[in-house]
C-alpha cells in the first residue's frame, strides 16, 4: 500500500470508543416504594480514546451524577447512583453489570476527580502522603523510593513546588489543593480522567491555571476525558466537543461552536443568545 493510501486509510479509520452510554439513564436509590427520582433520563453518547468531552448545564441538570456512573461508580453503593435504564460501557467493561471485583480493576484506570475534591484530602497526611495513597492502596508493599518519584513527577506536572510534597493541606490554598486533588487522580496514569467540575469554588484567577493543566497533562499523557464544567468559556480552553445537559437530558451534543451556532433546543437557545449578549456588552466596553 502506497504512503498516501496508508495515510487516507488512517484518516478514516474511527478511534476505539473509552466510553459508550446508550440510552442511559441514572437515578439515586429511594427509601420509600413511591416515585424514583431518574437524574439522568436516557442519554446516549460517546467518547473516542484521547478525546475530552466536556458537560456544562445548570445546577440540577445531572452531570454530575453522568460523572459518577462514567467514573464507575454507579451501583457500588452508599449514596452512589444506580444505573436504572440502557448501558454504560467504560474501558470495554459494563458498569450496568459490573461485579465488586470488575469495578476495583476499573478503578485502577479510571482518576476521578469529584467537586470540590480538594477539600476531601486527608488533614493528617502530608501532600505527598495524599498523591502516593492511591499507589498503596493498590500495594502496600510497592517500593517507597519508586512511589516518591512518581509522586514528584505528578506535583511537579500540576505545576506545584516540590516543597509541597511534605506540607499538609491546611497550608495550601484551595487552588492548590484542587491541583493536589488532579495529582492524585492522575498517579495511577489512568486511561479515562473524570473530572467534575475541577474549578468550582476557586478564585476566578486561578481557574484559568487549573483549565491549562489539564490541557497540557492531556496533550503530554493522551487520555481520554470527562470534564464537567459550568461555562463555554472555559470549554473552549479544554476540549473542541461538549454535551449540553438541561433536566436530565443532553440537549446539544458536538463542536462549541455548532452546536451555539445551530441550537436545536430552547435552553441551548438561551445560552447562545446569553454569550452573545455578553460579546456585545464587552465590545461596548472596549469601545
Amino acid at each position: 500500500m502506497s504512503t498516501a493510501a496508508s495515510a487516507a486509510n488512517d484518516a478514516v479509520t474511527p478511534r476505539p470508543i473509552a466510553v459508550a452510554a446508550d440510552d442511559l439513564s441514572v437515578r439515586y436509590p429511594s427509601r420509600t416504594s413511591g416515585e424514583r427520582f431518574e437524574a439522568v433520563k436516557g442519554v446516549t453518547f460517546t467518547i473516542p480514546e484521547g478525546e475530552i468531552l466536556a458537560v456544562i448545564g445548570e445546577s440540577g441538570s445531572g452531570k454530575s451524577t453522568l460523572a459518577k456512573a462514567v467514573a464507575g461508580l454507579a451501583g457500588s453503593g452508599g449514596s452512589n447512583p444506580i444505573i436504572s435504564g440502557g448501558a454504560l460501557s467504560v474501558l470495554g467493561m459494563s458498569v450496568r453489570t459490573m461485579t465488586p471485583r470488575k469495578r476495583n480493576r476499573l478503578s485502577l484506570r479510571v482518576g476521578y476527580v469529584p467537586q470540590d475534591s480538594g477539600a476531601d484530602l486527608d488533614p493528617r497526611l502530608t501532600v505527598g502522603e495524599n498523591v502516593a495513597e492511591p499507589i498503596f492502596s493498590r500495594d502496600r508493599h510497592f517500593n517507597q523510593l519508586e512511589a516518591g518519584i512518581a509522586v514528584a513527577t505528578v506535583i511537579d506536572a500540576v505545576r506545584l513546588p516540590l516543597t509541597t510534597m511534605n506540607k499538609y493541606p491546611h497550608e495550601l490554598s484551595r487552588g492548590q489543593r484542587q491541583r493536589v486533588a488532579i495529582a492524585r487522580a492522575l498517579i495511577l496514569e489512568p486511561t479515562l480522567l473524570v473530572a467534575d467540575d475541577p474549578t468550582a469554588g476557586i478564585d476566578v484567577t486561578v481557574r484559568g491555571t487549573v483549565l491549562e493543566i489539564i490541557h497540557d497533562l492531556h496533550k503530554d499523557r493522551a487520555f481520554s476525558a470527562l470534564i464537567v464544567s459550568h461555562t463555554m468559556s472555559e470549554v473552549r480552553k479544554f476540549s473542541d466537543r461538549v454535551a449540553i445537559m438541561h433536566r436530565g437530558v443532553i440537549v446539544g451534543m458536538g463542536g462549541v461552536d455548532d452546536v451555539l451556532e445551530s441550537p436545536n433546543h430552547e435552553y441551548v437557545q438561551g445560552l447562545a443568545k446569553a454569550i452573545e449578549d455578553l460579546k456585545a456588552t464587552d465590545s461596548v466596553r472596549v469601545g
